[in-house]
Parts: C-alpha cells; structure tokens; sequence
C-alpha cells in the first residue's frame, strides 16, 4: 500500500513538474505592459523578456529611469511614463497603448509598481499617510487593469499582480500591508470573473527583497520623520527606547530575510507569462516559501506570538 502511494506521489510530483515546464510558442508575437520599470522586478522582467524576443510596453516614474531601460534594451522595447497613483495619468498610458499596439493585441499586464512608505505603527500615522500608499499598490493597479480590460480580454490574455507575503500575514503597521490583503482580494475576485473569457490571473508573493522600495536608509530616515511628528501624548506612551528598538528590529529583519537575486521573483512573474499552464499562486524567496506562508495556516496565536516576541516594548503598559 504504502509503494502505491509512493508511487502515485512521485507521478504527481512528475506530472506537475511537466504540466509547469511547458510554454507557448510564438512569443515574439505577444506584447506585455509592465508598470513600474524605473528599477526593481519592473526594470529587471522587462530586460528579461525583451531579450526573448517578446514586445515589452515598460511604464516608468521617471523619465531618467525611462531614459536607462531604454539604453539597455532593444529596439523593441517602449516606454512611456505613468504615475499610477494619478488616474489621468493612467487614463493617458492607456490611450498610448492602444495607439501603440494599433491591430495587435495586448497579451500580458504585470502589475508591478509599488511604494512602502509611509510605513510605521498605526497610532503613528495619519490617514493621508494610508492613502498615499493605497493610491500605489492597490487603487493604481486597480484603475490600470480595469483601463486595459478590454485589450486584455480580447486576447484571452495574462494579468499577473505583484502581491507580498504581507498579503498574506500582516508583519507591519501602515498601508502597506493593508494594500497587499486588497490586491490579493482584488485578484481572486478579477480570477473568477476573467475565467470564462479564458484570461488567466497569478499573483506573484514576493519575500524580502532588497529593492528601491525598502532601502533600509530611507526607510529609517521617513520613520525618523513620522517619529518627530507625532503628538505628544504618543511620544510619551511609546518613548524614544520604544522608537530606537523598533528601528533596530526592523533592520536586523529585513538583513536576515531580505535576498539581493531578484531573480527569484522575475522568474515567476516570467512564468506566469509565458507558460502554457500557469499558476494560480507563485512564492518568491526562502523566506516567503519557508516561513511566511507556512505561518499563515498556523493558529493565529501562535502567529502572533512568533511575530510578536521580540518585539520593543512601550513606556506606557498597562
């Protein structure tokens, strides 16, 4: 019995593994829309697939970060600025893909683009600190999808959304994990929906990751900001040792968990383009496949209390 079920094990494992190595053909002739390319997983899939041939719409913040993809990439490669936080201005990146693509058709929509400050406790912040972020990783990508829906579906295309593990175990106050929880909502609803019109939906979970979204130097300077700025009664109730030792936490985390090959997660996003059968779900880093997402199916106390233990204590306890 148990040689069975070994072996039916072992041809599932087999099976899964041929299913997800399988890819499409013609890619050259399929056209992907990258938000975020300034730098990061943005920059990095868009040189990616740019060298397979495929025909890369790179959007990017900034027309110096427009101007270095550019020089790095193929003719092929075009890029036009976008704001995603400003829906006039994704209204008008809109507009240009469809006067780029003319009879062809949109293929690929990667959501990528993303901030995560202001990030601090919640008492600390304000509620125009949880927009400014909500704006970016969540309502953008919103009104981005929803402005090439159109394309995306006559192509029965791909729609693959940048996610975080904090989308699935909230780690730190502020928007940022609240932006990931609604992106993760957002996809599964766009996934069930697109099904029947034969667009596939994947969320990218990406662990740590050192990027230009969490340099450590200007994370700590935005919280050295947020800290000299809020009332009185907080500085009291938290005190300064509270603030150092969080700042302290925060770095010793993220140089334990954070990964410097983003590799890891641009090979995801690439797969979710390019594959015949692709995932639903796709993990990225050792600490997002290891420890996250396992703690995510944990008993929330016990969750809390691995999240929790070392954390700084506050002036005021009750």
């Amino acid at each position: 019995m148990w040689l069975h079920l070994l072996a039916l094990l072992v041809f599932i494992v087999l099976f899964r593994w041929y299913k997800h190595s399988l890819t499409l053909e013609n890619l050259a002739d399929k056209c992907v829309l990258i938000t975020g390319c300034d730098s990061g997983f943005g920059n990095q899939l868009a040189k990616k697939l740019d060298k397979r041939g495929m025909r890369v719409l790179a959007t990017c913040l900034t027309e110096q970060g427009a101007e270095n993809l550019k020089r790095e990439s193929s003719s092929r490669l075009q890029t036009v600025i976008l704001d995603i936080a400003d829906s006039n201005s994704v209204q008008s990146a809109a507009k240009w893909v469809s006067d780029v693509l003319g009879e062809k058709e949109l293929w690929g929509l990667v959501n990528n683009a993303g901030t995560g400050m202001p990030g601090a406790p919640n008492e600390w912040l304000s509620r125009e600190d949880f927009a400014r972020v909500l704006n970016v990783n969540l309502l953008g990508p919103i009104d981005v999808t929803l402005k090439l829906l159109p394309l995306i579906r006559k192509s029965k295309g791909r729609i693959v959304n940048v996610s975080s593990i904090v989308g699935r175990v909230t780690i730190c106050g502020g928007g940022y994990c609240v932006s990931k929880f609604g992106v993760e909502a957002f996809s599964d609803s766009l996934r069930r929906e697109l099904k029947p019109f034969g667009v596939q939906v994947s969320i990218i979970e990406p662990g740590y990751f050192k990027t230009g979204l969490n340099n450590m130097q200007v994370m700590k300077e935005a919280l050295s900001k947020i800290w000299r700025n809020v009332h009185p009664e907080i500085h009291s109730s938290y005190g300064e040792t509270y603030f150092q030792d969080y700042v302290a936490d925060l770095e010793r985390t993220f140089n334990f968990f954070s990964n410097k090959d983003l590799t890891a997660v641009t090979d995801c996003m690439e797969h979710a383009l390019t594959a015949m059968y692709p995932k639903t779900r796709y993990a990225a880093g050792w600490d997002a496949k290891l420890f996250f997402i396992p703690l995510s199916y944990v008993p929330t106390a016990l969750a809390d209390y691995l999240l929790t233990w070392s954390a700084p204590t506050p002036a005021y306890r009750i």
